[in-house]
């Protein structure tokens, strides 16, 4: 038990990581491009978002790749989390509605 739960942790900051990543990423493009200046946006969130990103994976990591490899499988693992909260909702195009038409 005391060899699984630093893998465990591991995985766990790679979610998180992830999260920081990909969520930062999502609300940096809703914030941007309203934004007047949005290459500022866009380049200071990509600094952040790497620094914090690469900083956690080094500290998580420690010597051991086996930490490595799972923080980074949870790290995918966000993105696909972060990809499908965020995911527009479907909407019906209007020629597949039944409705009579007024």
């Amino acid at each position: 038990m005391n060899e699984a739960l630093p893998l465990i942790l591991a995985g766990l900051a790679g979610v998180l990581l992830g999260g920081i990543f990909f969520g930062g990423l999502w609300w940096t493009v809703r914030k941007g491009l309203a934004s007047q200046h949005p290459a500022r946006w866009f380049f200071i969130s990509l600094l952040l978002r790497t620094g914090i990103t690469l900083a956690g994976f080094y500290y998580v990591s420690g010597d051991a790749w086996q930490r490595l490899l799972l923080c980074l499988l949870g790290f995918i693992m966000a993105r696909l989390l972060v990809t499908w909260l965020t995911r527009p909702k479907a909407q019906l195009p209007q020629e597949a509605c039944h409705a009579p038409k007024p």
